[in-house]
């Protein structure tokens, strides 16, 4: 391929625009979605996140260049610079902000000249991104601006190539995403083998929406809201009660103290966000989140770090070294006289679905509903003996390792696609190139 053309990609596109400023305005609850540089992973894949922005119509119709169609691409200029991602079904009609620049090619470039998802793939490539790193600017803050970007050449072999091209990598992509999910599921899946080791019956769901309480109740909880008192919450309180293989049940302020020892001075890379760490599977995830600035929470290895954010979310993490968190964490810490209770039993347990039908119905807040300081302490745990704890956790252990596994290998074959892809770029194939 060392005879395909290159061109610039101010040649093909039709419109490459970065939003002024949503200066006097303010985002809303509902309307129209902003795409931000949060949703594009370093991978170039567009993610949906925990928490969207959205602005109203009468601001998004005032900027038409503005609206994302089908197949633009999106950079991010902003944060962690550079990332691109193509739009898809998803984020069609979003709009983007002020952090990310929409490109848009040429409709006689994209059915003739250079596929969308081709070009996509140069951007994801070394080639691309070693052009897009020499046009960044700043120095605290980083930034590329829209005019700059059109200097960058894009190569075009003939479509045919792209089209064969863009196969592979859409093939190798599926398989990543594939082992990716995989390795979700292991973990996920543990909730069932929790569940039976403790011989804990979850009731079904109770979606009623009137029921009744005593008083007595209410006074004792010294709760009003009548979502606390729903019978989901209340079933899966009484199936922690009469578990045939709990020791006991506790609240979780008799077994654990909260930490929120505040640090604002810390090496940025040490910071943990909400986006850090993976819904569902007690392991970190790969983040384009910002390092953190301003106050966090201390914690220690041991710790176990709750969102209090959406906790539905199940982000859990037992800490695997020392480090700060965003204070959108509960950091709980067990009290030195339950040396009987395991740290991975306890991240386990809090991830369960047993805990999940207390906590969707104790948070507070409407558009970030939150798991409040007050209500947190009262989450119902039941308690094995140590030798159950033991099996489910190394139940847990087993599990992920081979997720680990999983996402290794996940990584190793998408890197040698991605090379793969990047030596054919270059009119050679990986292994062979010319000295």
């Amino acid at each position: 391929m060392a005879s395909s053309n290159s061109k610039r990609l101010g040649d093909l596109t039709a419109v490459c625009y970065r939003y002024p400023t949503f200066y006097g305005f303010e985002y809303q609850d509902s309307g129209i979605l902003v795409l931000k540089g949060e949703n594009i992973t370093r991978d170039g894949e567009l993610i949906e996140v925990d928490e969207p922005n959205y602005i109203s119509k009468e601001v998004h119709d005032k900027y038409p260049n503005t609206h994302l169609a089908l197949n633009d691409l999106v950079m991010s200029v902003r944060g962690e610079v550079g990332k691109v991602g193509l739009v898809d079904q998803r984020f069609t009609g979003a709009n983007i902000n002020a952090n990310t620049i929409r490109i848009s090619l040429k409709h006689e470039v994209a059915a003739n000249q250079a596929l969308p998802r081709f070009v996509w793939a140069v951007f994801n490539s070394k080639i691309g991104a070693s052009q897009i790193r020499r046009l960044v600017s700043g120095g605290v803050q980083e930034t590329i601006t829209a005019p700059e970007i059109l200097d960058i050449l894009i190569p075009i072999p003939p479509l045919p190539i792209q089209l064969a091209m863009v196969a592979e990598m859409d093939a190798a992509r599926i398989q990543r995403n594939r082992k990716l999910e995989e390795a979700v599921v292991l973990l996920s899946g543990l909730d069932a083998f929790l569940l039976d080791h403790l011989g804990l019956s979850m009731p079904k769901s109770a979606n009623r929406l009137t029921y009744a309480i005593r008083l007595s109740a209410i006074q004792v909880s010294k709760q009003i809201g009548a979502d606390y008192f729903h019978p989901e919450r209340i079933n899966a309180l009484r199936a922690i009660q009469t578990a045939k293989k709990a020791k006991r049940f506790a609240r979780l302020d008799e077994i654990a103290d909260f930490h929120r020892d505040i640090e604002t001075e810390y090496d940025p890379e040490q910071y943990l966000g909400l986006a850090g760490v993976q819904s569902q599977t007690g392991e970190l995830a790969e983040t384009s989140e910002e390092p953190g600035q301003g106050q966090s929470f201390r914690y220690c290895e041991n710790d176990v770090l709750y969102a209090r954010l959406r906790p539905y979310l199940n982000k859990v993490w037992r800490a695997e070294r020392d480090g700060v968190c965003s204070t959108e964490f509960h950091v709980i810490h067990i009290k030195k006289e339950m040396s009987d209770l395991l740290p991975d039993y306890l991240s386990a347990v809090l991830r369960s679905s047993v805990v999940v039908s207390q906590t969707k119905h104790m948070m507070t807040g409407n558009t970030h509903p939150r798991l409040a300081n007050e209500d947190v302490v009262d989450l119902l745990i039941p308690i094995p003996d140590e030798k159950v704890q033991r099996e489910i956790v190394e139940e847990l252990h087993k599990r992920r390792m081979k997720a680990r596994k999983l996402r290794e290998e996940a990584v190793r074959e998408w890197d040698a696609a991605k090379a793969q892809f990047e030596a054919k770029l270059l009119g050679t194939e990986v292994g062979n190139e010319s000295r």
